[in-house]
Formats: C-alpha cells, structure tokens, sequence
C-alpha cells in the first residue's frame, strides 16, 4: 500500500513540474501566424528579432525569456513572434513578400546577409524587440539586451496604449521615472 501512494505522488510531482516548465516557455509563432492571430483575436505583436550568433540574444533568451512574469505578461497580453534577422524565411507582410537574397547557407551560425523584413522594420541592432498593434502596424522597436524589469517597462507601455500619450523624451522620461516594476529578476 506504501508503495502504491509513493508511486502515485511520484507520478504526481512529474507531472506537474513537467506542467510548470511548459508554462514557463513563451508561445513563439512565425510572423505570419501572428498576424493571421490577429484577425481572430486582436492582441498586439512582440517580434524578437536575433541572429545565430548574437551573444545578447542567447542571453535575452536565457535570462529575459525565460522569467516567470516575463513569459507569463507575454502569453497573456501580445502574440509572440521569434525572427531571425539574418535568417533565409521567406515573409509576406502588408501584401509584400520579403526574403534575404544575400544569405549564405555556409554562414547561417555567422553573420549572414540582413533579411529584407529588418530594413523595413528599421532594425540596426540585435537583439531588437519590435512592438506591431492590433492590426498589425509597427509601434516601435526597441533595441538591446534587457532584464527581465527593463522590459517591464516597454511590454505595459505598448500593451497599455500609454506610448499614445508620449510625444518628447521629456514625457518619456517621466513615464520611465514614475514606473513601477512588479516583474521578479
């Protein structure tokens, strides 16, 4: 009988630690199932745009993507889309199709030539976190490395529409200076 009850809470503590370390992974989709998302049930879109060998990408992976409110903001609030940035994907957006023509194969875990879809979304850096609304338009994007508290700041401010109501670096400043982070590091 002993025996019985230790295997079924064996059985029980597996599952559920398998449970919890599946919500702890944010919902990634392609672009493109984003946007489709969005036709059914608008929310908006968070583009992490990486490459292969991005050292703050793996790190924004690792330490950012993987924080328990972070993942949990993400899921709940914006459809979440991983793009690489350098990558040979094929993307058709606002009915354009974009490519990389420059991309090599042989230098896919290297820098590569950038994919089209990064020049239109004005990328210059990796990692860059572009902000899409509802109908997918681009808010902003928002560049560099950010713990789990820094990017607090940019997921309310998109998700809440306050970034309607700043207009200066003077306004954005005081938004920044009067926030509140609630996300554990």
């Amino acid at each position: 009988m002993m025996k019985k009850i230790v295997l079924i809470l064996a059985v029980a503590l597996l599952s559920s630690s398998t449970v919890i370390a599946q919500s702890l992974e944010i919902n990634w989709m392609t672009f493109e199932e984003a946007l489709a998302a969005q036709k059914k049930k608008p929310k908006k879109i968070m583009m992490d745009v990486y490459t292969n060998w991005c050292g703050p990408c793996k790190m924004l992976d690792k330490n950012t993507f993987r924080n328990k409110d972070v993942v949990e903001y993400i899921n709940k609030n914006y459809y979440a889309v991983k793009f690489n940035g350098e990558g040979n994907s094929e993307v058709s957006y606002k009915g354009k199709n974009y490519t990389n023509p420059n991309y090599k194969e042989e230098l896919k875990n290297r820098r590569n030539g950038a994919h089209e879809l990064t020049r239109v979304l004005g990328i210059r850096a990796y990692p860059t976190i572009v902000y899409f609304d509802e109908k997918g338009e681009k808010i902003q994007p928002i560049s560099g490395y950010m713990k789990p508290r820094q990017i607090e700041l940019y997921l309310k401010l998109f998700h809440t529409d306050d970034y309607k109501d700043i207009t200066t670096q003077e306004q954005f400043n005081a938004y920044y200076k009067a926030f509140k982070p609630e996300f554990q590091e």
